[in-house]
């Protein structure tokens, strides 16, 4: 049964793509937006959401956006989306 985990992806003002996992996906935006997210993401402002799944268990999301972080720019909304239909089919 899903915990209510979601992995989501930003795209950064200067273009880049940053992805995480978090319960609330708007908060965690906002906290981004705000300059208290990831490192990454500070000074890389304003960031807006691309796209987000779940809700998974957190093993679930944490497999989900290591195969992101994985994965070149152009085709990480690919991989978050089958990936997250790749999870939900299996048994």
């Amino acid at each position: 049964m899903a915990e209510g985990w979601f992995v989501y992806v930003v795209r950064c003002g200067d273009g880049s793509l940053y992805t995480g996992i978090t319960k609330d996906v708007s908060a965690r935006v906002a906290a981004h937006d705000a300059g208290r997210g990831a490192r990454y993401t500070r000074g890389r402002g304003p960031v807006s959401l691309v796209d987000h799944v779940g809700p998974l268990t957190w093993s679930e999301a944490l497999r989900l956006e290591r195969r992101v972080k994985r994965t070149r720019a152009p085709q990480k909304i690919a991989v978050l989306l089958a990936g997250a239909d790749n999870i939900r089919l299996a048994p």
